[in-house]
This record gives structure tokens, sequence and C-alpha cells, in this order.
């Protein structure tokens, strides 16, 4: 069988749809080769229960290497499965999911949003640079780090290099590498000296608590975090975690200069975000992380011998689900090319509907416990630029697919008025 992995980096996101659309590949697991070892490609609500049920699927080992230098870093809690990923798990979800910890972060990205638009006003500004920049001073707040301005642009700057170049080699890769490497050295000298005793926390550090006696801050928490065996996490794996909540907070940004392309392409919704009450826009954002492209696939080994509709999956072998094509199926979203955000209004999409941060359960599985947190910051900058009086200057607003992290090629300009 011939190897993907050229056709992967020439056809990006367009890759696996089309490999499940060619004669031959019927409607269930299809099966191809990928860096060199046999895989598996999984599709549909059914096989996304399967895909992120433990039983079938591990993540330990899983990831390429290059990918955990740049977007996971090693160790993270993406590489753990069994007792160990539960229990670092079980550290995000009291940081990630508490519903005071959500609105306190959405409320610190609205404030910096509307202080950078009023700073933006008579000039243009790149909404992708700016959400950006505007997400890693209010995740810098939320966490704990007492960082000034221009630190939080740089570590804003780091964190995109880190989503930008891990999926491509040359480069976009080697900036990737030497933004998580410098990011890491900063934030594992934090954790201990947090552990000595000096206090960084922000003006702003939301309280989050874990656990018995007092709350903490998000970096307090993982900075104490004991994993299952008992022991505090090293300095070197509590500053890759705390990345791992920095990090795909700033990256939002993506979403966001996705959701300014959505209002310039229709008028109408722009309109009735100005007068909405917050359920468009919640709605809106669940229909920008459905219909833009952003994760690919998401990958796994198949953790014994498996039969799976009837196709036979030995132990080992490499496990993709498709997440591009799953989000563009007409079998589960009626006109998948149409963006529609009312196929979303007054409801909350199911767990194996909308799997732009994964499918399963977030409390226990590898779902990102981040999720509300991006629908809901994702739905603040949709209301803010819904009621920003702007203009759109002629910009080339293509969004290649052949380019993963995509994103529309100018970064989506305005100019405030």
């Amino acid at each position: 069988m011939i190897d993907n992995t050229l056709s992967l980096w020439a056809r990006g996101y367009a890759w696996l749809p089309d490999l499940r659309r060619r004669p031959g590949n019927g409607e269930g697991p299809v099966r191809t080769r990928l860096l060199g070892r046999p895989a598996v490609v999984l599709h549909g609500p059914a096989d996304v229960a399967f895909f992120y049920d433990e039983r079938h699927v591990l993540r330990h080992d899983a990831l390429p290497g290059p990918v955990l230098d740049t977007l996971f870093g090693r160790g993270a809690v993406h590489t753990l499965d069994g007792d160990a990923h539960r229990t670092r798990k079980a550290m995000f979800v009291s940081l990630l999911m508490s519903p005071h910890g959500v609105a306190a972060l959405v409320d610190r990205v609205e404030t910096h949003w509307r202080e950078a638009l009023t700073r933006a006003r008579g000039r243009e500004i790149v909404v992708f640079d700016e959400a950006a920049s505007v997400l890693a001073e209010a995740v810098c707040d939320w966490v704990g780090l007492a960082v000034p301005q221009e630190a939080a642009r740089e570590i804003a700057e780091d964190c995109v290099a880190m989503v930008d170049g891990f999926a491509t080699p040359g480069p976009r890769h080697r900036k990737a590498r030497r933004a998580r490497a410098r990011q890491e050295h900063g934030l594992a000298r934090m954790v201990t000296e947090v552990r000595a005793g000096v206090s960084h926390l922000g003006a702003f550090a939301v309280p989050v608590g874990a656990g018995p006696g007092p709350a903490r801050s998000a970096l307090e928490t993982v900075a104490r975090h004991h994993d299952a065996d008992g022991m505090p996490l090293d300095p070197h794996t509590a500053a890759v975690e705390l990345l791992n909540i920095i990090r795909p907070t700033v990256a939002i940004a993506w979403f966001a200069a996705f959701a300014g392309h959505a209002l310039r392409r229709d008028p109408a919704v722009r309109a009735r975000l100005r007068t909405d009450d917050g359920s468009y826009a919640r709605a809106f954002a669940h229909e920008v992380r459905r219909f833009y492209p952003f994760v690919p696939f998401v990958g796994g080994l198949a953790a014994h011998d498996l039969e799976h509709r009837g196709e036979k999956i030995p132990e080992g072998t490499l496990v993709l689900l498709d997440v591009y094509g799953h989000h563009h199926d007409p079998e589960l979203f009626a006109r998948p090319y149409r963006f529609d955000p009312t196929r979303f209004l007054g409801r909350e999409p199911g767990p194996g509907e909308l799997i732009a941060q994964g499918g399963g359960d977030a409390r226990t599985g590898h779902r990102c416990p981040g999720e509300d947190i991006v629908a809901g910051v994702l739905a603040a900058f949709a209301t803010g630029l819904g009621r920003l009086d702007h203009t759109v200057p002629e910009q080339d607003l293509t969004i290649p697919l052949r380019r993963v992290p995509t994103r529309p090629r100018s970064g989506f300009v305005i100019r405030p008025v």
C-alpha cells in the first residue's frame, strides 16, 4: 500500500475526505499508510465513540516526536492513558470547567478586546494578530502570571508559532521548536520559584481551587499537582501543562479571524449579532468551529487487536478520525458548506456531533476540557466584532486548504471607525 504522507502535505484538509471518496472505499473504515505505518481512517458519530474509548484507542506513543516538540510538549496529558491520564486530566477539569473560571476568563478577554479596539480607532488592525495578543494578556492574567504587556505579546507570538509550525517541515517547524523551548524554560523557572515561595500572582489572577484548602491560581495548582504515582510534576512537565492552558487559549485567534470572515460573508449574521442576547452568539461560535478548517484529523493507536464495522484492526495500527470531513458530511449536517448558526440555535451540540475540540466526555476522556472556554471567548469576540463600527479594506480573504493550520491569508484586516 502506498504511503500517503506526501499526499497529506499536498492536500491538507482535503486529504482524508478525498481518500474516503475514492472508488472502492465504502462506508466503513478506510485503510492507508501514513508516516511509514499502516493506518485506518474512521468517520462518523459511531466512530467518534469508538475512537475516544480507551479500550480501543490509546494516545501513548501515538503522537510523532515533531508534534510533541512543537504543539503539545513531552509528557503532556495528551500522551497519557488510564489512571495517569485521569489523574492529570482531573487537574485540568478543576481549572477549565468551573463556570466561575470560564466566566472570569471570558470577562478578561472582553476587557482586553475593548481596550485594544479603542486604541485601534482610525487605523487598520489584523484581527488575527490583535486577537492573539489580547488572548495572551487575558490568559496570563487568569493563570496568575504577572507579566507586562510586552511579555504577553511575546508569549502570543511564541504560542502562534507553536500551532502554526507543528504540521509542516521547514522554517515554520524550526520556529515552533524554538518558541516552545523558550516558553518551557521560562515557565519551568516560574514553577520552581512558586514552589520556593516566590509569588508570581498577577493582579487579575482567578482563584480556581483544586482540592481541600484555600483556592489557588492555575499557576499554583499546576505547580502543586501530584500525579497518579503521588509525585509532583517535574518543573519541565509542569511548564508543558501550563502551556497546554495558555497555548490553546491563544489559538482561539484562528477562530477569531474566521469569525470576522464569516461576518464579512453574510451581513445578515452581523446584523443579528448586534441585537443578540447571547444565544445567537453561542450558536455562531459553534458554527464557526464546525464550518471553518482547524483540526484536519486526530490520531491514536489500536490498544489491541480490534474488529470494528467488519474491519480487523491489528494492535498498534495508527487510527485516524476524520474531523474536517465529519463537519462537512451531508449525512450529519444539512447543506454542510453553508454557514448557518441557526443549526445550533437553542441547543448544545452532542458529544459525537461537533468534534473540533475532540469527542466523548471532557471530564474523563480526551475531549478538551477547555471547550466551553473556546465557545465563550469566541462568542465574545463575535459579539464585539458584530457591534463594532468598522470598515473592511480590500484584502486576500482566501483560506488555503493545503495549509495546516490555515486561516484567511490576510489575517482579516479591519479599520475601526
